[in-house]
């Protein structure tokens, strides 16, 4: 697992999107890459995030994927709405890239500028 500062390394497209952006992760098989914006209030413990990268949002995706397969055309994403932000999940063909947005934020709006960045995050891992 690498955690970086936000301004530094492979995320920043993703956080170059909105700063609304408070935390993002992308798991890729075994590898996960956390990075958190400097400055965040009301931010999640480390390794609590780590649990849930590895461990919820994997299960949440599973759910939710079996059930949008079966008759509702797929899925595309999870907005999730916790007490002091949003989470945008989205499954990748070997994982899932995680994006936590502030809750003044508009996660909706930004799913679409948010996958075309984490494209090109994709294509550099290769």
């Amino acid at each position: 697992m690498t955690r970086q500062p936000a301004g530094d390394g492979l995320l920043r497209p993703i956080f170059d999107v909105s700063e609304d952006i408070r935390y993002v992760a992308l798991k890729r098989g075994a590898e996960l890459i956390q990075q958190q914006r400097p400055g965040v209030a009301d931010a999640s413990a480390s390794e609590s995030d780590r649990y849930e990268e590895l461990f919820v949002n994997p299960g949440l995706l599973s759910l939710a994927r079996a059930r949008g397969d079966l008759d509702c055309g797929g899925l595309h994403y999870l907005i999730i709405r916790y007490g002091n932000f949003f989470q945008i999940v989205c499954p990748l063909e070997a994982g899932h890239v995680s994006v936590c947005v502030g809750k003044d934020g508009d996660p909706e709006r930004l799913v679409a500028p948010i996958l075309a960045a984490c494209a090109t995050v994709c294509r550099k891992l290769g």
